[in-house]
C-alpha cells in the first residue's frame, strides 16, 4: 500500500504530476458489495491511457490490449479518483502507456492511496481508419 501526504513529498512524486483524468466516484458506480464497479474504473483507465497516447500520436488511437491491470484497493462512493497515464514505449505505429490510479479519501486529511495499476497497448490511426505511423516526439 502506497501512501503519500500531499506537500510533504520529492518533486517526483505523484502529487507534483497533473492527472491525465480526475473523477470522483458516484452511487451510480457501485458494484452489489458497496464498492466501485471494476469496470468503471477499467473504463477510466482506459480513457485516461487513450488521451496519453493521443497526445504523443496527434492522432485518433484505439485501445488493442490490456496488457496488465492490477486492483489493489477498493474504491469507496465519494473518492476522488486520479488517473495518471505515461507514455512507456513507442514502436513504429503502437505505443505502450502505463496508467496509475491514486485515490483522495478524506478532504480534511488528504492522503493519496495507489489503488489500480494498468499498462495498455494503443494503436496510431488516420482519418480512414489504418494504422499510420507514429511522428517522432519533438520534446525528446
Amino acid at each position: 500500500m502506497t501512501t503519500t501526504q500531499p506537500g510533504a513529498c520529492p518533486p517526483d512524486h505523484i502529487c507534483e504530476r497533473q492527472p491525465a483524468l480526475r473523477m470522483m466516484s458516484m452511487p451510480a458506480d457501485l458494484n452489489p458489495a458497496g464498492d466501485v464497479f471494476g469496470g468503471w474504473i477499467m473504463s477510466m483507465v482506459d480513457i485516461a491511457g487513450g488521451i496519453a497516447a493521443r497526445r504523443r500520436t496527434r492522432s485518433r488511437v484505439v485501445t488493442v490490449a490490456v496488457n496488465s491491470f492490477v486492483f489493489k484497493q477498493p474504491v469507496s462512493v465519494g473518492d476522488l479518483v486520479s488517473f495518471y497515464a505515461d507514455v512507456v514505449a513507442v514502436g513504429r505505429t503502437s505505443l505502450t502507456v502505463d496508467v496509475e490510479v491514486f485515490i483522495e479519501r478524506d478532504p480534511r486529511h488528504p492522503m493519496e492511496l495507489k489503488v489500480t495499476e494498468a499498462k495498455l497497448t494503443y494503436v496510431a490511426l488516420d482519418e480512414a481508419g489504418n494504422k499510420q505511423a507514429i511522428p517522432p516526439n519533438w520534446n525528446e
